[in-house]
């Protein structure tokens, strides 16, 4: 008789020779059926299982002799579409085959039609036989214990880690503490990193894509298999955190980039990045915020007069290359509009603008009030809907055009005219129609103008 996983109230899955592991192991293999017939319909990217236009019930029957037996058919009702038959559970199932240079039936694409099938049955199998197991996976996760926000010492993970079930179908072979740990070291890596207690503690969401994993892999949140033999889960492209998609859904917002997945500066989320450099700020704007005011905030036309864009798109190259150890120096760059350009470069290639897309809105309507007391009561409510990370830069750089703004009889520099200039480059909407972006700049103008004059009482 099978072990009931659920005997127990506190549920842990198992974290090597896992249920899922093995049921992967027993799913039906493919089973090819030919067709002798030579035809001259059968589409150039489909193989010997190609059957024709023959009927469901012809499929049926064709296919009723082995578990795991597939064909291909052209629908009767639709001419030029494709059915793929597939027996599993003694039954014949029916899925819609597309191609697009892949074939796929679902979300996922496969190189050939025996892939596609090999995952079908395994997915079929183990979502039949586990279904209740699947549901309950993310009760109690090992993520809890060896997250890496809850522990940083590698002692109290030693103490954490759960030790090994017996599957349903039987006891998993028994394996050293020290193995135990080795098939966790993501896991190790993840709980014995260190915070600095100067590091700003910003919350930010995994930035999970779809990923094929090479070779068996367990989640990271729940330690159960990811089944299947291509896009098994999910990894996050910052951190590279593995779980399924599932557990993705219920992991904690507690992204820690790594600069090894985080591999340039522009262009690059604004939490993202100062989180992978443990700074409060992007190091780009500190930087050329402290070499343009290290060299004099007289400089007439300053962020209005452009530098030379090739010089502009080298210094960018640099921070990308070099982070924090980029040379701006005037040794470098003689002319400060480079580095003024290579400023609000920075913010107008952030994937999110640094008055976001949820926040711009609010921003917009703040900028239509007519009373001035008014739209700063507003603006300072709109300044909480901005992420952590985005309202400490935008405080520090509206501080630094207000120390601008200070020598305006040098520069020429007014708040309004650092308002023109750092709109559109601080607040981007997409999807406006053009008619609607061109009323908009105005608002962001004011917007920024008003920002830059209140920045004291603002932030």
């Amino acid at each position: 008789m099978a072990l009931n996983v659920f005997d127990h109230d506190e549920y842990r899955p198992p974290v090597w020779k896992s249920y899922l592991y093995q049921l992967q192991q027993e799913a039906p293999h493919p089973r090819r059926l030919t067709c002798t017939c030579e035809g001259d319909s059968r589409p150039k990217y489909y193989g010997r299982e190609y059957h024709g236009m023959i009927s469901r019930e012809e499929a049926d029957l064709l296919l009723s002799q082995a578990e795991g037996s597939y064909l291909i058919r052209e629908s009767q009702r639709q001419p030029g579409t494709y059915t793929l038959a597939l027996r599993f559970g003694n039954q014949t199932r029916n899925f819609r085959l597309y191609h697009d240079g892949k074939h796929f039936v679902g979300e996922k694409r496969f190189e050939s039609i025996h892939d596609l099938v090999t995952d079908g049955l395994i997915t079929l199998y183990i979502e039949t036989k586990a279904a209740e197991y699947i549901a309950k996976m993310t009760i109690n996760p090992i993520y809890e214990h060896v997250g890496y926000t809850t522990l940083n010492q590698e002692p109290t993970l030693k103490r954490h880690l759960p030790l090994s079930p017996e599957a349903p179908d039987g006891p998993a072979p028994a394996k050293d503490d020290h193995n135990a740990e080795e098939r966790l070291t993501s896991l190790v890596r993840r709980a014995t990193l260190r915070e600095s207690d100067l590091a700003p503690k910003y919350e930010k969401v995994h930035n999970f894509k779809v990923h094929t994993f090479r070779g068996p892999h367990w989640c990271e949140y729940c330690a159960n298999f990811m089944w299947g033999l291509i896009a098994q889960g999910v990894k996050c492209a910052d951190c590279g955190l593995n779980v399924h998609k599932q557990c993705s859904k219920v992991v904690p917002n507690d992204c820690q980039p790594d600069l090894r997945h985080v591999k340039k500066v522009y262009s690059c989320d604004l939490t993202t990045l100062v989180k992978a450099h443990n700074t409060k700020r992007p190091m780009v704007v500190d930087m050329c915020i402290q070499e343009i005011e290290a060299r004099g905030l007289q400089s007439e036309g300053l962020y209005r007069i452009s530098g030379f864009s090739e010089l502009i798109e080298d210094v960018k190259l640099s921070f990308d290359r070099d982070g924090e150890k980029a040379d701006i120096s005037s040794t470098a760059y003689e002319d400060l509009n480079i580095i003024a350009g290579a400023l609000k470069l920075y913010f107008r290639e952030l994937p999110i603008p640094l008055i976001t897309y949820d926040a711009y809105p609010r921003f917009i309507e703040t900028g239509k009030i007519a009373d001035a007391e008014k739209r700063l009561e507003s603006l300072h409510e709109a300044l909480k809907l901005l992420p952590p990370a985005h309202c400490e830069t935008l405080r520090c750089l509206m501080a630094h055009l207000k120390r601008v703004t200070e020598y305006e009889k040098e520069n020429l520099m007014s708040s309004e005219n650092l308002g023109i200039v750092f709109g559109p480059t601080l607040m981007r909407a997409p999807g406006l129609d053009a008619m609607t972006a061109l009323n908009d700049i105005r608002y962001q103008r004011l917007v920024v103008e008003t920002l830059i004059t209140n920045e004291d009482v603002l932030f």
